[in-house]
């Protein structure tokens, strides 16, 4: 009477077996039960109930002189226990805190059924009007051949695009090789993209396939144009539009038939005007652009990219989370996200393995999330005294941490080069 007179629905069983078989029709969302009773007690019911589904919150009633016993159900799951004569005030609360984890619950499940529904498309995912046009220029173009630039700020997923627009193709059931432009040495590119021979230069000790080779009748996806070595463009446009590639140091040619995507955290027009990407590359490829909008522009795909990702890296690391308390997923919707996705990847990740309890606190978030304001961001605070070098250095790191670990748009905020980054990684013995 007093539960129902609370508002609540409410289902009666005069035994713990009676209670097995009223579950089964009645469906509730808490249960609450006496710990002594006949032929089956309440920590046997608390067991039995668990075994069927270990997320149902059970509420215990217990005497004084048996406490312990509902101390022993509480390590076994039970939510609470609450002791005779009832504290009502008490038990009202904890049926309030229980509605709060049904109702968080019930989004997390309903986030999960989205994603099973198709909340995204291919590898990507989101459901906000911005990433809808992204699916449509994917579908568009999947089933071509033409050459495509895909843009977006680094860890906007750049290559998930790419990868999607391959499975949409006639060359699915062909390889897909990525390559980054910006991780590459100078000096091992030309190598890297066109293979070489033995003995083209020190060190080759073997013959090698270069990636238009190793990406026949599939798709080469490109990472960083802007950053190819602008000499190295013409050859790379030459095997491009005639379908033949020589290796280093090899004699003669060999016939590929590959799809060139690429990709660029740059504007790839101002590139052209720096001199930094030929003209004449830049319209072979750019025959379809697609653009990918940063994830501060699209916050409301943050829940479900979110849970997406528990969901995997519960796979991963063998975890049951169920997802994210309210509070942690308002930072998380609150945060600018400079490094996009990628970021939000990570720091999910992060969270799932420092989780204890079932879901992601804002405890388990770094505390760049927690207070965006206090983190630095946009600024770097040093100690005075500090050397000339070690302020380099931080900013450096500072600035490549922000950029994603994306050493490409580290340099570009820098105004320097890839290769002045790569060897200051080099000299701090971080490459």
């Amino acid at each position: 009477m007093r539960l129902e007179g609370w508002g609540y629905q409410v289902g009666l069983a005069a035994s713990g077996a009676e209670a097995r078989d009223l579950i089964e029709s009645f469906d509730p969302d808490v249960v609450v039960s006496d710990v002594i009773m006949p032929e089956m007690s309440g920590l046997e019911l608390l067991r039995s109930l668990r075994a069927g589904d270990p997320s149902l919150p059970v509420v215990l009633i217990t005497a004084q002189g048996s406490v312990d016993l509902a101390v022993e159900a509480m390590k076994e799951g039970a939510l609470d226990f609450v002791t005779k004569p009832l504290d009502y005030q008490k038990l009202k609360a904890i049926l309030a805190a229980a509605e709060k984890e049904i109702e968080l619950r019930r989004k997390s499940q309903r986030l999960l059924s989205q994603l099973d529904q198709g909340a995204g498309f291919g590898s990507l995912v989101g459901r906000s009007r911005a990433m809808r046009d992204v699916y449509e220029l994917v579908r568009s173009v999947g089933a071509t051949d033409a050459g495509v630039i895909i843009t977006g700020e680094s860890g906007t997923g750049k290559e998930l695009v790419a990868h999607t627009v391959h499975q949409l193709s006639h060359r699915s059931h062909g390889p897909f090789v990525a390559i980054n432009a910006a991780a590459i040495p100078e000096s091992l590119i030309e190598s890297e993209i066109f293979g070489h021979e033995k003995g083209a230069f020190t060190g080759a000790t073997g013959t090698r396939a270069g990636c238009f080779e190793l990406a026949n009748r599939g798709t080469l996806f490109l990472d960083e144009i802007v950053e190819m070595p602008v000499a190295l463009q013409p050859k790379l446009l030459r095997v491009i539009e005639d379908g033949r590639v020589r290796r280093l140091g090899g004699s003669h040619e060999l016939s590929v038939d590959v799809r060139v995507l690429a990709a660029t955290n740059q504007s790839p027009q101002e590139a052209v005007d720096a001199g930094r990407l030929r003209q004449d590359l830049f319209y072979r490829l750019h025959v379809f652009a697609i653009t990918l909008p940063p994830l501060r522009s699209r916050t409301s795909d943050i829940p479900i990219l979110a849970q997406h990702f528990v969901r995997e890296f519960n796979a991963k690391h063998g975890t049951r989370l169920e997802g994210l308390r309210d509070e942690a997923m308002e930072l998380l919707r609150s945060y600018p996200w400079p490094g996009n996705v990628r970021e939000l990847r990570n720091v999910i990740e992060r969270a799932v393995i420092l989780a204890r309890n079932g879901w992601i606190e804002p405890a388990q978030l770094p505390p760049y999330v927690l207070n965006p304001r206090a983190s630095a961001a946009g600024r770097i605070v040093l100690p005075l005294g500090v050397s000339l070098a070690e302020a380099e250095k931080e900013l450096i790191l500072t600035t490549l941490r922000n950029a994603g670990n994306n050493r490409a748009e580290a340099a570009r905020r820098l105004g320097l080069d890839v290769k002045t980054i790569r060897n200051k990684l080099k000299q701090y013995g971080m490459e």
